[in-house]
């Protein structure tokens, strides 16, 4: 179950904040993380089928189709919920109607403010990080049941419908489902299934979705990797690990030296990352994709990348994800004062020790970190 309170808390301190008297939420990321509920009914449309709000008290605007079933279904029973004829309105005019003004929303409401739901949504809260290590586990429990079993003639996008299959029969959706072979894992960072045999090796990387909630994840299977793979992979892992000690410092505040006050930020997260590519020879391979950010309502709440001013904040579920040409690695992490770890594990897939590489301000400590598997 959602803690309402704590996101009412962090309500109030936004609408005293902006001297606002209502905010809404329509996007499904959003709704979820003010109810626990889900308001897709169409997984195409940017915005649900239902506005979840909080004006001092907790309330949910959707049509007549709609309105039962979110109640019986999907939302905690504080929340009242108020209908419209479907034929009368659009869901933003109907929220513009009945609201309190002034007022913010994350969707299109005439006259309204738009509210950025990412910094309300961070950092997360303790019911939020049990829900995450179980989605984290489930993730993990389909993508490696499936990822055992490969072949080197195995068509992507078979592999990609099993996937599919195993994380749906989990109440996990998979908004990015990536299966690339050994050819074509080279060729491209994102290595859309197609019909292809596997070959040498494969990538399998898939961002699972469940109550709203994110992870991300990456596991190689090689079969006959070629001989640069092993260097190249352990490289990717050395950058994960520098990123993953990198956030560890700029969430406790010790990775800058600007000799300020200030957060640190994604952009001096950044910093570390591009000079750990530097370090490990690869000093060009960042450019060609991004390397991940912080994780947990949306796959990324933020990527890093130079100049990035989102502040690091735990405890925070964090996606690094560095790649060196046909290579890649990937867990979800949740970093938090007192402890960090990895979410998207079984305990029966191999590891390594990755080390970060030597630089000031982090923790020189290995990071352990998913392997990949040699058949």
């Amino acid at each position: 179950m959602v803690d309402l309170a704590a996101r009412t808390d962090r309500l109030d301190a936004y609408l005293d904040e902006r001297g606002l008297e209502a905010v809404w939420f329509a996007r499904p990321n959003g709704f979820a993380w003010l109810t626990g509920g889900d308001n897709v009914v169409d997984a195409d449309a940017t915005t649900g089928v239902a506005a979840a709000g909080y004006d001092g008290g907790l309330r949910v605007i959707t049509d007549e189709i709609e309105a039962d079933r979110l109640a019986d279904e999907e939302l905690p029973d504080a929340f009242a919920v108020e209908s419209f004829p479907w034929y009368a309105d659009s869901l933003a005019d109907a929220v513009a109607e009945r609201s309190p003004a002034p007022a913010a929303a994350d969707f299109d409401v005439p006259g309204f403010e738009s509210v950025d739901g990412s910094r309300l949504r961070q950092p997360l809260t303790d019911d939020d990080v049990e829900r995450y290590r179980e989605l984290g586990r489930e993730v993990a429990i389909a993508v490696e049941t499936v990822c055992r079993n490969l072949e080197p003639e195995d068509p992507e996008y078979e592999v990609a419908a099993g996937i599919d299959i195993s994380l749906a029969s989990r109440d996990v959706d998979t908004p990015v489902l990536l299966v690339g072979g050994a050819e074509r894992a080279q060729a491209y960072r994102h290595y859309t299934p197609t019909d292809a045999a596997l070959g040498d090796y494969a990538l399998v990387s898939v961002t699972g979705e469940r109550a709203g909630l994110y992870a991300s994840m990456t596991r190689t299977v090689a079969f006959d990797a070629p001989d640069w793979f092993e260097e190249r992979h352990r490289a990717a892992a050395r950058i994960e690990a520098t990123a993953i000690r990198a956030t560890e410092a700029a969430a406790a505040g010790t990775l800058s030296d600007d000799g300020d006050d200030a957060p640190d930020t994604a952009g001096d997260v950044f910093e570390v990352i591009q000079a750990a590519y530097d370090a490990v020879g690869f000093a060009d391979e960042w450019e060609n994709h991004h390397q991940g950010g912080a994780a947990g309502f949306a796959s990324r709440e933020w990527f890093a990348a130079p100049d990035g001013d989102e502040p690091v904040r735990r405890p925070m579920g964090y996606a690094w994800n560095p790649t060196v040409r046909g290579t890649k690695s990937e867990d979800t992490h949740l970093v938090a004062p007192d402890l960090t770890e990895r979410l998207t594990k079984t305990g029966r897939w191999p590891t390594h020790e990755a080390e970060p590489v030597d630089v000031a301000g982090i923790d020189d400590e290995p990071v352990e970190l998913s392997a990949p598997v040699i058949r």
